[in-house]
């Protein structure tokens, strides 16, 4: 990722899909559970919140902490990678937990007629 801005951006925007795929099956298929919609509908915009809020870490070391200009490089490159690398994880595996929710709103004869297409 280039910047932060772009990485919050780009989280957004999976996001807005997410959230665009259960409204506009709520409005195409019959029989979905207006609960379970809204509640999908709040997980993602909670989810969107979280992980735009963990985009913005800080390395709590100064270079005076190190031995040279080197290692602290070093260990924040580390430190921010480490961070990014949560973050990716904990983004997708709730993303995963959002889909099969949305999956589970979906009744089953609706799931049959998509399965026939």
């Amino acid at each position: 990722m280039a910047n932060k801005r772009q990485l919050k951006k780009r989280i957004s925007y999976v996001c807005g899909e997410l959230a665009g795929e259960i409204i506009t099956a709520y409005h195409i298929l019959n029989g979905l559970d207006t609960a379970a919609v809204n509640k999908v509908v709040c997980d993602i915009a909670a989810l969107q919140t979280h992980a735009r809020r963990n985009v913005t870490v800080a390395f709590d070391k100064a270079p005076r902490d190190f031995a040279n200009r080197c290692d602290y490089n070093k260990a924040r490159r580390a430190y921010y990678k480490a961070a990014y690398s949560s973050l990716r994880k904990e983004f997708g595996e709730k993303v995963l937990a959002i889909v099969k929710e949305m999956n589970a709103a979906i009744p089953e004869s609706e799931r049959q007629k998509i399965k026939s297409l």
